[in-house]
Formats: C-alpha cells, sequence, structure tokens
C-alpha cells in the first residue's frame, strides 16, 4: 500500500470531523434553499429558510475550528483541488 506524500515528504494531515461537518452543513444549507425557494406556502419556505441559515451557523462554528486548529477550511482546500484557487 503506497501513501500519499505531501512537497515536504509527509504524509498529509487527516481531516477532521469539523472538516467533514463544513462541508455537511454547506450542503444542507443548499439544499433547505433550494426547498425554501420550490415551498408553495411563505410559512414553509420561511422554516426551510430558517434552517439554511442555521446549517451555515454551523458550517461557521466548525470552519472556525479549522482556523483555529492552523488549517485552512474545507472549502479553500476544495477550491485548490478543483484549481479554482486565486494563486
Amino acid at each position: 500500500m503506497t501513501e500519499t506524500m505531501t512537497e515536504t515528504g509527509r504524509r498529509p494531515p487527516h481531516e477532521t470531523l469539523d472538516a467533514q461537518l463544513v462541508r455537511y452543513w454547506e450542503r444542507e444549507a443548499a439544499r433547505f434553499d433550494e426547498l425554501s425557494a420550490r415551498a408553495s406556502f411563505g410559512w414553509i419556505s420561511r422554516n426551510y429558510a430558517r434552517r439554511a441559515q442555521r446549517a451555515r451557523e454551523k458550517a461557521e462554528r466548525s470552519r472556525a475550528k479549522e482556523v483555529a486548529r492552523g488549517r485552512r477550511p474545507a472549502s479553500v482546500q476544495a477550491a485548490d483541488r478543483d484549481g479554482d484557487s486565486p494563486s
């Protein structure tokens, strides 16, 4: 079994639960936004909008924990993997 190494010759750090949670809550927020847009009644739409906002807040808390650990947030890492980084 071969392990991928970084440029410095070290194994990349494992993905933390907070990194996984950032992605999960961002997906959930997008899903709730879509449900909110398709809802037939205003009260249902507002309920989904509140759920989307709570999901974004949870993602932000996990993102802040990742930054406090000295890691880049998961959304930035995903953009780098996709080649969308501004550098």
